[in-house]
């Protein structure tokens, strides 16, 4: 997909969180300001602490905040179907009810009824995350790279404009991590949705970004970068080094 107008605009974003007296006793973000254009597949990067997981809690709408944030230029005041978030967390999916109905709890919600549509739309977003046939499974009958993908599955089905990942591949081991990034980067080309994805993980930035940002411990971004790497990207790609170097010299700037 090919990038286009700005899909979320952030201004002047300012959180801090409040002591037991009700007085902020630090900010965690201040004047953060960032424009993500539809289809953008935009990684950031930075420190424990810096607000990474904070920012996107705001974006998502489950953190009060100072400033404001646009959705498609409508201003965001609560959580919505057109931002979704995929945690970390492998417990994210409802262990007493089965894949299916896990993918089908938020659909239902949003308003679909007929359960032809509703097992068309499960089977065919389980075909995307390569999980055909365990409709009937329950969360605990599966991996930790299975239920990512289940999560990641549930996600798509709503068609939200914004998916928001949080470090979603971190507690995975290497070779099923490498093996969900080369599924969600097809994902990515194939889904009209802008990805705003959270790692610790220099190579993965680079494996799956259009665009990486590097935050610093102040909660200010301190590198914005296209990335302009042809992918698939390895670590012998052309300009690979050099990309990686800039955003470890980023990170590591501020002790």
């Amino acid at each position: 997909m090919s990038e286009g107008k700005a899909v979320l605009i952030v201004k002047d974003l300012e959180k801090g969180y409040r002591n037991e007296k009700g007085k902020i006793e630090r900010n965690i973000i201040s004047n953060l300001s960032l424009e993500v254009k539809k289809n953008e597949f935009l990684c950031i990067l930075g420190p424990s602490g810096c607000g990474k997981t904070t920012l996107l809690r705001c974006i998502a709408g489950f953190e009060a905040y100072s400033g404001d944030i646009y959705i498609n230029g409508k201003k965001s005041v609560a959580p919505g179907t057109d931002r979704i978030m995929v945690f970390q967390d492998f417990n994210q999916l409802f262990p007493w009810k089965t894949v299916e109905k896990n993918i089908q709890y938020p659909l239902i919600k949003k308003g679909i009824k007929d359960k032809r549509k509703l097992d068309r739309i499960t089977e065919e977003y389980l075909e995307k995350v390569n999980l055909s046939g365990i409709q009937k499974k329950y969360p605990h009958q599966l991996s930790g790279g299975m239920k990512q993908r289940v999560a990641i599955a549930k996600a798509l089905a709503l068609k939200p404009q914004i998916i928001l990942m949080d470090e979603p591949f971190a507690a995975l081991d290497a070779m099923t991590r490498t093996k969900l990034q080369s599924e969600l980067m097809q994902i990515s080309k194939d889904e009209d949705c802008t990805f705003i994805f959270i790692t610790h993980n220099i190579q993965e930035a680079i494996v799956l970004g259009s665009r990486i940002i590097v935050m610093s411990a102040m909660g200010k971004i301190i590198l914005d970068e296209k990335n302009r790497i042809e992918k698939p990207v390895t670590p012998a790609s052309e300009g690979y080094g050099i990309m990686w170097e800039r955003l470890h010299d980023a990170l590591y700037s501020e002790k």
